[in-house]
């Protein structure tokens, strides 16, 4: 006799097992997919370096600039990459990707209404890029953020402050900028001798010390040059000095200045004022 109820159970079973074997197929494709992408990603950054450092080395443009341009071009060859995975995933799961990416579209037109920020960013990026206003390692100032570029993307800016801090700057936010790092900075010092010392005397004393550090230090370009008396304060007579030095350098260069005036000063007798207090005891 005939069973039904056997061929049934046969007939699951199979089904079950043609499931496990197509959901493993699709398994192990999925993972090979992923080790590609990762492979070409890998080549891909790998050869794009490559590219960057003859571009830069035969252009001889500034190690700044082709670092921002390789971080830029990475980032789009990784979101290319990127979207080309979803695309091929979906295709594996026979999604109808036309379709998925007409209604995205659809919806995407609708969500770039409310997000203006995010495409005020990108097009503020793309001037910024456009007129090389910053390079990755250039010393800018925008709003309150300070610090060295670490990477210029079209979303945001990233800055390293002084103490360590990474601030992430969306590039709408930069409405106006400084930037440092662009030809020598200027050493400046101010240095208050007193009223009963010689001015004539602490200027050439000052200017004495200048050429001395000029001479042995590579980093000064111009000067420094003591050019006179800056202000008459309430305790001290404040001669000023200014010299050129090469980018970034101007920090190391005013603490070696100021040491050895210091120094010098002293050397030659001349008191810098400094606030204290005499204690006059009467006897009784």
């Amino acid at each position: 006799m005939f069973n039904l109820s056997a061929l049934g159970a046969r007939l699951a079973e199979y089904e079950w097992g043609a499931l496990f074997i197509e959901i493993g197929i699709v398994a192990l494709k999925l993972i090979g997919i992923l080790i590609v992408y990762l492979i070409v990603r890998a080549i891909g950054n790998r050869v794009l370096s490559g590219i960057f450092a003859k571009y830069e080395s035969k252009e001889n443009i500034s190690v700044g600039r082709a670092r921002t341009l390789e971080s830029l071009t990475k980032n789009v060859f990784g979101y290319a990459l990127l979207f080309i995975l979803i695309v091929t995933i979906l295709q594996l799961v026979n999604i109808d990707v036309t379709a998925l990416i007409a209604g995205a579209g659809i919806v995407g037109l609708a969500i770039g209404f409310g997000a203006q920020g995010l495409v005020s960013d990108v097009v503020t990026g793309f001037f910024i890029l456009l007129e090389k206003q910053i390079d990755v390692g250039d010393y800018i100032t925008t709003g309150e953020f300070s610090g060295i570029c670490e990477e210029v993307g079209l979303r945001q800016t990233k800055i390293r402050g002084f103490d360590g801090t990474l601030h992430f700057v969306p590039n709408r936010e930069i409405t106006s900028m400084s930037n440092h790092s662009r030809g020598n900075m200027r050493a400046m010092i101010d240095i208050g001798i007193s009223y009963d010392d010689d001015i004539d005397k602490a200027i050439k004393v000052l200017q004495d010390v200048c050429d001395e550090v000029a001479a042995s230090n590579t980093a000064i370009l111009d000067g420094p040059n003591v050019v006179g008396v800056q202000e008459l304060g309430s305790s001290d007579v404040v001669i000023r000095v200014i010299g050129q030095t090469a980018n970034m350098e101007q920090w190391a260069v005013e603490r070696e200045l100021r040491k050895a005036m210091k120094e010098a000063l002293d050397r030659n007798g001349i008191e810098i004022p400094y606030p204290h207090q005499v204690y006059v005891q009467k006897e009784a």
